[in-house]
């Protein structure tokens, strides 16, 4: 069952930039002797198996570096996936009681195709944007960051050695779409481009922050899927912002998973609205495509629409309910 935590910071619904699955890489670690520090940017907050071990010691779902016996600390450098302006941080220390690092700090650069030596080597790259922090075992902590500049490399400090499960990186693509206006097809609805999830009516087996994510779906939970709905005409709904403005010229829609539970039919509909304006009234919303029937575990793919746009959000009706993996929407950015 998914459920959001409304008790969280608002910036946790921002894209998170370091993920793992949206293409983010842990470059370099000064230690992880006893958990590989590509498990810092894994979903989920980690967990946690008693009785499994390695030849190193406990194995543990996260970053963890071996006990300190001379001076200084562990670090590790995060390539995100995309560059952008980061509003907050997760620093999360999930399992790790008696071996979390009691404090953290995170500096961040903005340099694309960068040299790793250079990464490690030169000091001058890196600007401090989370100041040295306390950190409590078993517990997420979230910072706001404040700064509006842009970032494409995290460094985190722990102090001066321990065990964090999860980093999460919230924040806004930034993307220069200048060599793209009128001329390329993209698509405008991927998060790696800036394309976001903002609403839905419901998601109770799955996130709606799947739908965009690259790639097809690993499995069944890796999409956007409510539960069983006994209303007659039942509609379910999400609505996503693109990442640009844009002409649409297809639509691909995957249902790869989804063989008990994907719906009968979808339609999309499609807005243009300035920064900011109400995209949740019924009337504004023009047909994209009419209802299209569906089947399992397939890519479902269409390149004749009603109206093409210019649109700056769509909506995606499903009926009367059910899980939906992907949604590509192709087009040209204007």
């Amino acid at each position: 069952m998914n459920t959001e935590n409304t008790n969280l910071p608002s910036f946790t619904q921002l894209t998170d930039l370091a993920a793992e699955r949206l293409g983010g890489k842990v470059l370099y670690t000064t230690d992880d002797f006893f958990a590989e520090k590509e498990n810092l940017i894994k979903p989920g907050r980690g967990i946690f198996i008693p009785d499994k071990y390695t030849d190193r010691g406990k194995w543990m779902d996260g970053w963890e570096s071996r006990r300190k016996r001379t001076p200084g600390h562990d670090w590790c450098i995060i390539q995100l996936a995309t560059s952008g302006v980061i509003q907050g941080v997760d620093i999360d220390t999930n399992h790790f009681l008696g071996n979390h690092p009691p404090h953290a700090s995170i500096e961040a650069c903005n340099i694309e195709n960068a040299d790793l030596e250079q990464l490690i080597s030169d000091e001058s790259l890196w600007t401090e944007v989370l100041p040295k922090s306390p950190l409590d075992p078993g517990s997420q902590h979230f910072f706001e960051i404040d700064s509006n500049q842009q970032w494409t490399h995290l460094k985190l400090h722990i102090y001066p050695d321990g065990g964090v499960a999860r980093l999460k990186v919230y924040g806004e693509v930034q993307k220069d779409w200048s060599p793209h206006l009128n001329t390329t097809t993209l698509d405008l609805a991927a998060a790696i481009n800036g394309g976001k999830a903002l609403l839905c009516n419901d998601m109770f087996f799955s996130s709606k922050d799947n739908i965009n994510m690259p790639n097809r779906g690993v499995n069944m939970g890796d999409g956007w899927e409510t539960k069983r709905n006994r209303t007659p005409e039942n509609r379910d709904w999400l609505i996503l912002k693109l990442a640009h403005r844009g002409i649409l010229q297809k639509v691909h829609l995957d249902t790869c998973h989804f063989k008990g539970n994907f719906p009968d039919t979808f339609s999309i509909d499609g807005i243009n609205v300035g920064e900011g304006e109400n995209v949740a009234d019924d009337s504004t919303w023009t047909p994209i495509m009419d209802k299209t029937k569906l089947q399992a575990d397939c890519i479902h793919e269409h390149n004749e629409l009603i109206n093409k746009g210019p649109f700056t959000h769509i909506r995606l009706n499903i009926f009367p309910d059910g899980g939906v993996s992907r949604l590509r929407l192709y087009g040209v950015p204007v």
